[in-house]
């Protein structure tokens, strides 16, 4: 079956080509990301390869059922650029990857969390430049901190029981909970996760009920230095009330390797460019503030599990077999 890959990276396309020795598909690659304007490239493929930050609005699913398509598969967990009711009435399948790596993701916020609190990234930069002082980088240790971990799935979980063996008390916050979690920490109701964590860590998925849940109201109410965490989606956090809570002091930092308006810069080389988006350029001026630009997910591991669910996919569509792996609208 012939696949129109879009946002298809050299490192994708490497790896795409050898696991596709087995499923033998026609893969044909588009550097740009799928919008509008772009939806035209994959007239004549059945099936549409996209990633986080391709635009699948209902537009771009009627320019592509016209066109023939009749599956869009999404290299991610997250689906929540994809509209999923205009897929239902052009009559287009949605699968995902529901499972690669959440270790990647997990050991990722870990490593933003120590990296801010020890404040590695400055300290880096420093004794780069020849200077060896210790002002201003002083942290705190996390043993007995209180950790609070929004969205106990498994990547949740996971930096939850990692925070757990540093010796911190963890606490959940999920509409389901998880056995697994209980394992390791308790869940809590939102009044004792404000007035308690030392750190939050994001780990739900983007709805419209999560969108902007970390905003100004939320901010004001949290304890105050308290360290915020997000490698989930960009869109939970109102990134010009967390500007306002990193100028008074009531957010001690933020590392993110997400953001709400990232489509435009990440997975692209600006170091040439001048970046137009004033609210990142304000957000990367703060000292405790990290930012990395989506690759919580980029382990070897993860990315060889992503491209083998993604074809897996197709194969599966092909040979009208279940979807295992098919996003419904709910």
């Amino acid at each position: 079956m012939r696949i129109a890959v879009f946002g298809a990276k050299n490192y994708e396309r490497r790896l795409l080509d050898e696991l596709n020795a087995r499923h033998k598909h026609e893969i044909v690659y588009f550097e740009p990301l799928l919008g509008p304007d772009t939806a035209v490239l994959a007239v004549g493929s059945p099936a549409v390869a996209v990633f986080v930050n391709d635009q699948v609005d209902a537009d771009v699913i009627k320019q592509l059922a016209v066109g023939g398509t009749k599956l869009v598969t999404t290299r991610s967990t997250g689906y929540n650029q994809i509209d999923l009711a205009a897929a239902k009435k052009s009559g287009i399948k949605v699968t995902r990857v529901t499972n690669y790596s959440p270790n990647s993701v997990a050991e990722h916020a870990v490593a933003l969390l120590l990296a801010l609190n020890r404040k590695i990234h400055r300290a880096y930069n420093r004794t780069r430049d020849g200077n060896f002082e210790l002002d201003g980088l002083m942290g705190f240790d996390l043993v007995n901190r209180t950790v609070a971990v929004l969205g106990t799935g498994k990547i949740g979980t996971i930096f939850g029981r990692i925070m757990n063996g540093f010796g911190c008390k963890v606490l959940g916050y999920d509409a389901h909970r998880s056995p697994e979690f209980e394992k390791i920490g308790r869940y809590a109701g939102v009044e004792e996760i404000q007035a308690d964590a030392d750190v939050i860590s994001l780990h739900v998925p983007l709805t419209p009920q999560t969108k902007h849940v970390v905003n100004a109201r939320t901010i004001a109410k949290v304890k105050k230095g308290a360290l915020l965490i997000n490698t989930s989606r960009g869109g939970l956090v109102d990134t010009e009330a967390a500007i306002e809570g990193l100028k008074s002091g009531q957010l001690g930092g933020m590392a993110i390797d997400v953001y709400e308006n990232e489509a435009s810069l990440f997975f692209r080389d600006l170091s040439g460019s001048i970046i137009e988006d004033d609210v990142i350029q304000r957000l990367v001026s703060f000292p405790n503030v990290i930012l990395t630009a989506h690759q919580a997910f980029f382990t070897r591991e993860a990315l060889e599990e992503i491209m083998n669910t993604t074809l897996a996919n197709v194969s599966d569509f092909a040979a009208g077999l279940p979807l295992k792996n098919e996003v419904k609208e709910p």
